[in-house]
């Protein structure tokens, strides 16, 4: 007798919408999905106590194997300052005709180094951490909000120094200091939206992290850490809309502020109009627009 070989029928692909209802009716999700919004920002404050605790963390360990230890958190920007003086106000002369500009010049340079550090750290908060990110899930947005954290926690840590700064020249203690709280506060907002917008350009093209420091150094130079923007602004031969440009830059308006609240020199004539305004009007900008511009790419962080 001959044998009949019978081949199976082809079997068909289930459908995606098969697999959908079967996911649906077994309560399953797809690993790694973009949540909602309102739901990743609820991830995101359930994760408060560890947002805070790598960011000490990692300030611990910067200076960990310095031998002076946490002592460099101050030291590195006097250093910066004293170089800034002795270029800037004693070989370009921009000293003159600024009142207290040693305390002018390091509370300008505090001020900037919170931004730039912040904007740096940010840059590299996925692509440094692509071990983190890949072996644990949690809000990715958590990375960069913990490295701001910490540049802030550096930056207060330092404020000792600058008091000690302030009073040794002068620069009596004065209710305005309470100022300096809001200030802080936008200010960390609008480093936290930054690093948050350069956080995914970082993740995408890591090469961003070697041009930001020549961005950033040119963002300093306009930004009158060393100099006084409204000093500038009243020459005849500036164009205005440099003036307004100057006078509006984010990293200038906290600046000003913060010199505003700690230097009775520095008196409300020399801030830029509705500087509160443009100070609030950065901070959510940068902070609601960086934050939803980063949640948009969170199934993407740390893959391919």
């Amino acid at each position: 007798m001959s044998q009949v070989l019978h081949t199976p029928p082809p079997t068909r692909a289930p459908a995606d919408d098969d697999l959908a209802a079967l996911a649906a009716r077994h309560g399953l999700s797809v690993s790694g999905a973009r949540p909602t919004l309102p739901e990743y920002v609820r991830q995101l404050w359930a994760r408060r106590h560890f947002i805070t605790a790598f960011a000490t963390a990692k300030l611990t360990a910067q200076y960990s194997q310095a031998k002076l230890g946490q002592v460099w958190q101050v030291m590195t920007p006097l250093l910066n300052a004293a170089v800034y003086y002795f270029i800037f106000g004693v070989l370009l002369g921009t000293k003159h005709g600024v009142p207290d500009y040693i305390p002018f010049l390091v509370t300008g340079v505090f001020i900037w180094t919170f931004t730039q550090s912040s904007i740096m750290a940010g840059t590299r908060a996925i692509s440094g951490n692509l071990g983190l990110v890949r072996a644990l899930h949690f809000p990715r947005a958590a990375l960069p909000i913990s490295f701001c954290l910490q540049q802030l926690q550096q930056l207060l840590f330092s404020m000792a120094a600058l008091v000690v700064i302030l009073l040794c020249f002068g620069v009596p203690v004065s209710v305005s200091w309470v100022l300096a709280v809001p200030a802080l506060a936008l200010q960390f907002t609008f480093n936290a939206g930054v690093s948050m917008i350069m956080a995914r350009m970082g993740a995408k093209t890591p090469d961003i992290a070697q041009l930001m420091p020549f961005v950033l150094r040119t963002w300093m130079y306009v930004s009158g850490v060393m100099w006084s923007i409204d000093k500038l602004a009243r020459k005849d031969d500036l164009p205005h809309i440099v003036t307004v440009l100057l006078e509006i830059n984010p990293a200038a308006v906290y600046i000003d502020l913060m010199r505003f609240a700690l230097i009775d020199s520095f008196h409300a004539s020399q801030l830029p109009p509705h500087v509160w305004a443009a100070a609030i009007g950065w901070a959510l900008a940068a902070g609601i627009g960086g934050f939803v511009y980063f949640w948009k790419a969170e199934e993407r962080y740390g893959r391919g």
